[in-house]
Order: structure tokens, then sequence, then C-alpha cells
């Protein structure tokens, strides 16, 4: 029987933890300085708003590890010595291991703004985080979030959700454009502003301004503007966290470089989740993939090659999923900010602007590259079994219905993008789905 040692119990340690259990006796270790037990981060805004309580967020009960003998432990690793195979911990212990896998996350991105250490000023990733921001947030009359991604909207609708005014800082032309397409991301743009989020486009942080006191005053734009706040959000994306390995034998770049089989350059030691940058990535595929889903299928090919059934990691068709306020966004495949040369995109948007699809196809054969759905929600198996079997546009647009997952009590769309697709390929026209009953009462 060999010790497995992960360190991390976000979505790829703990899922690398319960899938080795499955496959062998082997003895299993998970350790993590963030909480006693796994949680789901993503559920981690829902707290802040009242909507879950911190126990509602662990998906399986405190007795599950006893139970299927993962041992936890509570605890920050220092170092660790590859050639001893021991994980030295900040409270002087130490730990042996057979095998290592490293699962160490992400860490928010900082960019030594003056005044980026003043007491109120933070990002949001780790449960310490949340804590803080709980803390920084008590009795404030404003706060500034600096950077347009989805920690940025979701730290804004968490801002929003107790009365707190937010003016929302990118640099950008609209939110998200380095990711979105100009009609998504201006559709994102107008629904930010409905809720009452001040977006600021196109301006960047100067300098987080002191109290006095070392708490945060304002801020001030690089046009020379100043805004009064007491809490500033730093949202500009995350990184790898490899400070634990940096200094040592193990390669990085970016993140904890790994091969197919999520195997580090050091004998016996792995590395799943955000922290990991593929040294080959699969075609269609990023070298860092930051999304929960990544880390979980990380974990359980990693959990298989742990156990002895060496496995490569075989991704597939990309997918992602979020919410901006009311809005739910699926992307599965490739959806560009710039559709390129030898493609074209067919988009339909309700008239309310508050839902929208965007499929993207190769100008030649029609074949479907990707889709972002906005605002109505698709089946995952359904868009990865089109994009696996190369459908194409009219193929998708004519089978549309297939891949609905809302309530059978929600107004379909699939009838109006049918026939908007028509108009656009009149030598190509689809049945148009008809409305039933239901539909036709709620208009």
């Amino acid at each position: 029987m060999q010790r497995i040692v992960i360190i991390g119990n976000g979505i790829a340690g703990i899922t690398a933890a319960r899938h080795i259990r499955k496959h062998s006796d082997d003895e299993i270790t998970v350790i993590s300085g963030e909480t006693d037990h796994f949680f789901s981060r993503t559920a981690l805004m829902y707290i802040y708003m009242g909507h879950m309580k911190y126990e509602n967020t662990k998906p399986y009960e405190d007795w599950f590890w006893k139970k299927n003998r993962i041992n936890l432990k509570r605890a920050w690793v220092e170092f660790i010595d590859f050639e001893k195979k021991q994980l030295h911990l900040q409270n002087s212990d130490h730990i042996e291991y057979d095998k290592l896998l490293l699962a160490t996350g992400s860490k928010s991105n900082m960019f030594g703004w003056p005044g980026q250490d003043l007491k109120g000023v933070q990002g949001l990733y780790s449960y310490q985080d949340l804590e803080l921001m709980e803390e920084n947030t008590q009795g404030i009359n404003n706060a500034v979030i600096i950077g347009g991604g989805l920690i940025g909207v979701e730290m804004a609708e968490m801002l929003h959700s107790r009365g707190i005014p937010v003016t929302f800082l990118i640099r950008e032309k609209h939110f998200w454009d380095n990711m979105l397409p100009q009609e998504e991301a201006i559709l994102i743009d107008k629904h930010l502003s409905k809720h009452g989020i001040d977006l600021r486009q196109e301006t960047e942080l100067e300098e987080i301004l002191d109290d006095g006191s070392g708490k945060v005053k304002g801020i001030k734009t690089k046009s020379g503007e100043t805004i009064d706040c007491q809490f500033v959000g730093l949202t500009v994306g995350v990184h790898p966290n490899i400070d634990l390995v940096k200094e040592s034998k193990i390669e990085t770049d970016r993140g904890i470089l790994v091969d197919e089989y999520l195997q580090t350059n050091i004998p016996d030691v792995y590395a799943a989740g955000d922290c990991v940058q593929m040294k080959e990535p699969m075609p269609h595929r990023r070298a860092i993939e930051a999304v929960w889903y990544a880390g979980r299928m990380m974990g359980e090919t990693v959990a298989l090659t742990l156990a002895g059934k060496k496995t490569k990691y075989q991704p597939g068709i990309w997918f992602n999923s979020a919410k901006f306020f009311d809005i739910e966004y699926q992307n599965y495949g490739i959806v560009l900010p710039q559709c390129p040369e030898d493609s074209s995109a067919f988009y339909w948007e309700s008239q309310d602007a508050e839902k929208c699809i965007k499929i993207i196809y190769k100008k030649d054969s029609l074949e479907v590259q990707g889709v972002n759905i906005f605002g109505i929600r698709n089946r995952h198996e359904v868009w990865d079994k089109w994009l696996r079997e190369k459908r194409t546009l009219d193929y998708i647009i004519a089978n549309l219905p297939e891949a609905n997952f809302d309530p059978e009590f929600f107004k379909h769309w699939e009838g109006e993008i049918q026939e908007k697709f028509n108009e656009e390929f009149p030598d190509k026209k689809v049945g148009v789905r008809r409305k039933g009953l239901l539909e036709k009462i709620l208009g």
C-alpha cells in the first residue's frame, strides 16, 4: 500500500482523492490550510448574499471523509523535500509520501498599484477572502471594482445585493470583450447598467488613495478622475498558485508544467487544476484552464494514474458556464472575440436584449465550431455530441429544441431563432418550432 498525499482541497484535489479511493486501498491524505472540508468555491458569493450558509456549500457530509478513509489535515505546507519525499508544514510537522499531487489552485492578480495593500482593498478567491470582504464592507457607502472578468461581476452582484453602490472600471470598450464577441459584450454592458452598476469603459486605475490611517478612501484613474469609495475589489484575473514550488526543482512557467499524464519533471509528483500548465495542450485547448470542470476532469484522470492505471488527460470539447446577474451563460467549442477569416457567425438576440445565441461555423462547409448562449439553458451532452459529430449549422438549427434545458413553463425561443436562420439562409430553410398552448398564453 502506497502513501498518496494531495496538497489542496479544491475541486481537483478532492475529485482525485475520491476517485483514487474508488480504484485502490492506498492511504490518502489531503492537506489544506484554507478550510477543514471541501466546499463549492463558486458558491462563495451566495454565502455573502445570504442565500446559503457555509455548511450548505459542502457537497459531502463531514463524516464522508472518515468513512471513505480519506485523511484530512488542516495545515499549510512550508516546503517540499523531493529527494526525501517529505512535506514540511508550518507547524514544524512533516509528512512522508510515496506519490504527491499538487492541486494548489489560483491566486488573485496584483499589478503593483500604489495603495493596493491598504485596508479595504482585496481580491476574491479563497474562503479567507470572503471573510475579509464581510469585514471590509461593513457600513461602507461606495465600492469600486477594478477589472471586468467573471470574479468582478460576481463581486458586483454581491455588493449590489446589500444596496452598496458599485462603480465598475474596465479598460476594454465593453465588458469582458477580450473573451466575448462584441454583440455579447454589449448585451452584458446593458444588463449591468440595468441593475444600477456604474460601468466605466476604457478606464484604468492609477492609484488607490489612503485616508491617512491605512484605509482606502478612494481611487484615482489614469484620466485624473477621483472616485470616493471605502472598498476596492481587485478582480483583474487570477494566475496559477505556484509559490510553494517556484524556487524548487519542479519545472514551472506561468504554472506547474506537466505532460499528458499530468506528471511533473519530478518522479512520483503530479499536478492538477488551476495551478497546471500543459506542456503540449491539445488543439483548441489552452495551456492553462482555470475553470471548475477542467479541474474536475484532471482530478478524475490523475486519480487513475496514481492508482496504477496510467491514463492520459484528454478533455475533449471546451465548455464553460457563468452567470451575469440574471443572465446565465454557456459556451461550447471555440468562440473567439474576433471571428476567424475562414468562419462566419450566426447571431440572434431577443427584443429585450436579455437572451442571445451566437454560433460560429466554417464558411465553406457550415460545420459548427462553437456557440455562446445567453439567457437560455441548453444541455451539455447535446452540444458536446453535435460538436464531436461535426454537425452543420442548418442541422443544429433544425434540431435546436433537443438542446433546450429550460423548465417547460419557460418561454422557448427556438422558433424565433429558426425564423432568423430561414431569413439569412433561404436556400437551407428548416422547419420552425411552433408555439405550444402555454407559450401562446405567455406571449
